[in-house]
């Protein structure tokens, strides 16, 4: 049940999660799968981000560029555009936000919490 909740939870924050990672530079999915694994987050498998990557590429938020490798396959690199940079932006704050409700809310549910 837990694991279900938080796939769940990760779905509807897993665009701006990837935006995030593009904020350093370019990347690529694997390597992106592997920063968002680091951060805590799980295994996101390439079924999930990169339709998620097609999503953000389509909306004007990054673009991708295939690059063949000397060795074993070329790879699609993704940066963000000046609109993906706004967006993350705002969708940071309204997450954050979002975020802060919900903390409030669960921790006066708390015994010993506040309302």
């Amino acid at each position: 049940m837990a694991a279900d909740r938080r796939s769940s939870w990760l779905k509807g924050v897993l665009d701006l999660l990837v935006l995030a990672c593009l904020t350093e530079g370019e990347s690529y999915g694997y390597e992106i799968s592997k920063a968002l694994a680091a951060a805590g987050l799980g295994e996101i498998k390439g079924g999930t981000l990169y339709p998620v990557l097609n999503r953000l590429e389509e909306a004007g938020l990054a673009v991708g560029e295939f690059r063949a490798a000397e060795r074993g396959p070329g790879r699609r690199y993704y940066q963000l555009t000046d609109q993906g940079r706004r967006a993350l932006v705002e969708q940071s704050a309204s997450w954050l936000e979002f975020h802060t409700a919900v903390r409030t809310t669960l921790n006066s549910a708390q015994p010993g919490g506040t309302s």
